[in-house]
């Protein structure tokens, strides 16, 4: 067992700025890397993408590749199916945008046929509220990605160094702030869709038919024309926003209203808290920026970090203010060395004095205002059943890892079609069906009965907030397992508490590498895959995912998991029951808790 060679705090970053000779790496103008160059000679995201779509290759080149991530897309191989002097087994795994989570019952039964003709017969919901398609070959990919365009979905953007899918509470609520915020997610998805992108997107999967083009809202429209003017403009008429280069690396936003933190607001590059008037009426918003999951084992230059509050801006600004943000990660980014691209890591060397500075008087011409006060956060799942307005009721079905196949998919699409229903995915990859009538509860309920639904009261605490990525065997960065380990490690670490008679929720997130696509980096206890069945262990983050954890064990077997923390556990019963474990492990210290692992390591 191997622990850490520095204590968290070391690796921690450093909160001061720095005023130095920092310059811009311009999307149109300085020195670009090989890979922003690759970018650059692309046609806006088009060649060699629709040259090799038309060959007859069971795989895409490299090049094509990291152009299809834009288009929604990744090219995998089951590794399993791997053998020795044979071709891989070459597959396509599809991403949606989705924002907050909403899909169409049209689309979702389209997602579904899909899935069952093309695909590998399951969907998965994922962390940031789409759906995943797995094992599309390529010489489906435009039919797949077609029906989808044609059934009013999209994949563009859902990948690459873009604006990823902006999440917003899945809760359909037709009262208080909800309503506001799901329409500024998706206000927010169209404001920072891709210009000249988007056009490429149509004429490579639906022949240019451009009655499916994203349609704003006429404040979106105008807002999105001050993309041109001033210092959000790169300099580029085709793609004014983003440029030929795009971004350094992924951006990604959320939305929420005070006090729900169900989108992990502080892991994101933006994150807006909604605050609305008695009418529903949005007034402005709470702005954090800088957060982010992904780091890089054995690269201290590399850490997850949470999000750190800018201000607060009113609605009239709001538009303006997010743009400005992703204009100064667009020109001032690390375009050389990606994995130090994120914005995250620009706050981190910059300073937000610096940052500020730079946004005031280069790009925002709006006010920032002292944050409003907000309530106590709380990490909501909506499992069970909810009244979503007077006439309407909405139900929350649990997902373990998002992963819906078999009975149960083909059974809700049945219901969806019948009662024509919206869906909405959660960021803890689970499913709503929405907008069910009074009058339709009882017969949907019992459906969802006959299909083997189980009530929220029938999951344990644990697995209702539990997340895995999907890791192996098609994801190539994994290096060890999550999703299929993760109801293991649930019953595993349910049995633990069951002995030592601790009846208490924890917050447990598993991935098989360190890119931290299911958030380990916020839970109590945290699994980051770093060797076969290895993981390092991340502890200390809270129930209300608002503190980062930290690493205390490098590789820890899996199958040793119970031992390693069973002395932390029984010390949080009879010193701190009443707290949550993330609370006591905070309270208590690092030096505290490693003693604590290492009596668990060493027993008898």
């Amino acid at each position: 067992m191997e622990y850490l060679k520095k204590f968290p705090e070391d690796l921690k970053p450093s909160d001061k700025s720095t005023e130095n000779n920092f310059s811009p790496c311009i999307a149109m103008g300085s020195e670009k890397s090989k890979f922003e160059q690759f970018k650059a000679d692309s046609e806006y995201l088009m060649e060699p993408l629709a040259s090799e779509l038309r060959n007859e290759n069971n795989h895409f080149t490299n090049d094509a590749v990291q152009l299809l991530k834009f288009h929604g897309s990744y090219q995998q191989d089951n590794r399993e199916n791997r053998k020795k002097g044979e071709e891989k087994d070459w597959q396509m795994m599809l991403r949606l945008r989705s924002p907050g989570g909403r899909i169409t019952p049209a689309l979702f039964s389209s997602l579904v046929n899909l899935s069952d003709n093309l695909g590998n017969g399951t969907l998965r919901a994922t962390t940031r509220q789409a759906f995943q398609m797995h094992g599309v070959r390529k010489e489906n990919l435009k039919e797949v990605i077609g029906t989808i365009v044609r059934s009013m979905g999209s994949t563009l953007a859902a990948c690459g160094d873009i604006t990823r899918n902006v999440m917003a509470p899945a809760a359909p609520y037709e009262e208080g702030g909800y309503p506001a915020a799901r329409k500024l997610a998706n206000d927010i998805a169209d404001l920072l869709s891709p210009k000249k992108a988007e056009g490429t997107y149509l004429d490579l999967w639906v022949d240019g038919d451009l009655s499916y083009r994203i349609r704003p809202r006429q404040s979106v429209k105008n807002a999105r024309k001050k993309q041109s003017i001033g210092g959000v403009f790169c300099g580029d008429e085709s793609e004014p926003l983003y440029g030929e280069t795009y971004l350094p690396r992924k951006f990604k936003c959320a939305v929420t209203v005070p006090g729900d933190n169900s989108v992990d607001l502080l892991t994101n590059d933006i994150g807006l808290v909604a605050f609305s008037n008695s009418k529903g009426i949005l007034q402005g918003c709470n702005v954090y920026i800088g957060g982010g999951m992904g780091r890089t084992h054995n690269n201290e230059h590399t850490f997850a970090r949470i999000a750190e509050p800018l201000g607060y801006v009113k609605a009239t600004h709001v538009f303006e203010l997010v743009q400005s943000i992703l204009a100064i990660q667009r020109d001032y980014g690390d375009r050389k060395t990606r994995r130090h691209s994120r914005m995250k890591y620009l706050l981190h060397d910059q300073g937000m004095a610096w940052f500020k500075k730079e946004l005031l008087t280069k790009y925002f011409l709006g006010q920032l205002e002292e944050l409003k006060n907000e309530p106590t956060n709380k990490l909501y799942d909506y499992l069970g059943w909810h009244r979503q307005s007077t006439n309407k009721w909405f139900v929350g079905v649990h997902l373990l890892s998002g992963r819906l196949k078999g009975p149960l998919k083909k059974g809700l699409c049945k219901i969806v079609e019948k009662y024509q229903l919206d869906i909405y995915l959660t960021p803890n990859q689970d499913i709503l069906l929405a907008n069910i009538g009074n009058h339709q509860k009882a017969s949907v309920k019992e459906a969802l009965i006959n299909l083997g639904v189980t009530s929220p009261g029938q999951i344990s605490d644990i697995e209702r907030l539990a997340l895995a990525c999907p890791a192996l065997p098609l994801c190539g960065l994994a290096i060890t397992e999550a999703e299929r380990s993760l109801p293991h490690i649930i019953k595993r670490v349910n049995s633990l508490l069951e002995r030592l008679k601790i009846h208490k929720q924890i917050l447990i997130r598993v991935t098989g590498c360190p890119n931290g696509c299911a958030r380990p980096y916020m839970a109590e206890i945290g699994l980051v895959g770093s060797g076969v069945n290895e993981y390092q262990l991340w502890l200390g983050g809270t129930l209300n995912a608002q503190q980062l954890a930290k690493p205390y064990l490098q590789k820890m077997p899996l199958g040793k998991l119970e031992e390693t923390i069973e002395p932390l556990l029984l010390s949080w019963k009879k010193n701190a029951a009443n707290k949550d474990l993330g609370e006591y492990i905070h309270r208590i210290g690092d030096q505290a808790v490693v003693t604590l692992l290492d009596e668990g390591l060493h027993a008898p």
